[in-house]
């Protein structure tokens, strides 16, 4: 019953608002995307909601950790899970930096039960993801609305228009934030 929504809520990760405007140069968006999947990274957790179709009213929470690639790579993958009730989906994305775009997967991507990351950009305090599945077109925005909050948004686009289908909102877990210390 719920393996639709979960094929679904696996565009959660990650994951966006195309930025137009003043061009940058490969190395200073490297540096913009980096700080960004930077930002992301530990651990989250909160509520979100179906807010259309089927499902529409189905709440449900998840558990996510966030950890970036590579010393060379830029982007993030993601792991942990998210439950309806007494159900609980494991989740997983990963989203890498190809070329001037982003490529990935949610879950298995679509050659099984999940989404294909088909397009991205970083602007400022978001990403915005291209997401695919067969005839399945949308995008994910995620927005850090500061070093403890994210609100990521899943749209599918229906005819000419982008509409929303699932709202989560996350805290970070400030308890497994790695603490510094000051030098002198």
């Amino acid at each position: 019953m719920y393996s639709r929504f979960f094929s679904l809520l696996g565009g959660l990760a990650a994951v966006m608002s195309v930025s137009g405007g003043l061009a940058v140069s490969d190395v200073q968006a490297a540096s913009r995307d980096d700080v960004f999947f930077g930002s992301v990274a530990g651990v989250w957790s909160g509520p979100g909601e179906i807010v259309a179709g089927k499902y529409k009213g189905t709440k449900f929470t998840c558990d996510l950790t966030g950890e970036p690639l590579g010393d060379k790579e830029t982007g993030i993958k993601l792991g942990g899970t998210c439950r309806v009730g007494v159900f609980k989906q494991p989740m997983s994305a990963v989203i890498a930096k190809k070329g001037n775009s982003y490529e990935g997967k949610f879950l298995d991507g679509s050659e099984g039960k999940g989404l294909d990351i088909v397009s991205g950009q970083v602007s400022g305090d978001k990403v915005v993801v291209g997401i695919n599945r067969a005839k399945l077109n949308g995008a994910m925005v995620a927005r850090v609305t500061d070093n403890t909050s994210m609100n990521i948004t899943i749209s599918v686009k229906v005819a000419d228009q982008m509409v929303p289908v699932i709202g989560l909102t996350l805290a970070r877990n400030v308890d497994q934030m790695a603490v510094g210390s000051i030098k002198q």
